[in-house]
């Protein structure tokens, strides 16, 4: 089933990679559109909201795609994808956490139509330099590790928003880390597939972080700083295997990674109302 529509999407895309427009609009034309249905998310009932999230989801990773069709091949169909469309879920649940306020929705909705064409403009630049070699490369890892924290986040924030069991925290937590990881590490080599380090490193630190979940669930614990606490161990753990595999992983920048989920850790300890 999977193999069909792959191959059913990818003749989808064959089909308009002669299509006259420059990327930069097709990019404003995909944000504009999912923009609109992130709005339109308030719109409905709330018992639909989840379906609107799930489609907007999947209209942002069919989007993706489309706007990035030039050079996609193998691996390339799922790590350009995972981003724009984690950020795009996060984003929609996010925003039934806000107040009912379009003064707080309208912005929002318009920082979000900003960090996707930041988003996409950055798994373009991976796009091209899985080909040759680019100046901007460096950039792109600096601001997609930025909007990856902020999707984390956001993600870690609503999960244990809806206040689950320590269990399903640790399993939704896990998954979303997974896929989260597995294309913040492939970014730094562009690789043509998924390699084994690549993957053992996302089940590693996937795995770290859902048993910090797990724990912390126990907790009595705030859960913006349970959501900051889990981000900052992301970010340490993310941080350190993305410079093993670009063999810059010396004990000074170890020292720095670890420092950060240290500190916060404490902080974490010192915020919790032990007394009940």
């Amino acid at each position: 089933m999977l193999k069909k529509i792959i191959i059913k999407l990818t003749g989808f895309l064959k089909k308009i990679r002669n299509i006259k427009i420059s990327k930069r609009q097709q990019f404003v034309a995909a944000i504009f559109l999912l923009t609109i249905g992130l709005i339109a998310t308030q719109l409905v009932q709330i018992e639909q909201r989840s379906e609107m999230v799930i489609g907007l989801g999947v209209a942002s990773f069919i989007l993706s795609l489309v706007v990035l069709r030039e050079d996609l091949r193998g691996v390339e169909y799922l790590t350009l994808s995972i981003l724009p469309t984690m950020f795009t879920i996060a984003v929609a649940f996010f925003y039934f956490l806000l107040p009912v306020r379009w003064l707080t929705r309208l912005p929002t909705a318009i920082l979000y139509a900003l960090g996707m064409y930041a988003i996409l403009l950055t798994e373009n630049i991976y796009n091209v330099a899985a080909e040759r070699s680019i100046q901007l490369l460096r950039a792109a890892h600096s601001v997609g590790f930025v909007i990856t924290l902020v999707t984390v986040f956001l993600l870690f924030e609503t999960i244990l928003s809806f206040h689950l069991s320590a269990y399903f925290n640790s399993l939704l937590i896990f998954i979303v880390s997974f896929l989260i990881v597995l294309q913040s590490l492939w970014s730094m080599m562009l690789e043509p597939k998924l390699t084994a380090e690549i993957t053992l490193g996302s089940l590693v630190d996937s795995l770290i972080v859902a048993q910090a979940s797990f724990i912390l669930s126990f907790w009595p614990i705030n859960t913006v700083i349970f959501a900051l606490f889990l981000t900052t161990l992301f970010y340490s753990i993310t941080g350190i295997l993305q410079q093993r595999i670009v063999e810059r992983l010396f004990s000074n920048t170890l020292r720095e990674f670890l420092g950060v989920a240290v500190i916060t850790f404490i902080l974490v300890v010192l915020t919790t109302h032990w007394g009940g």
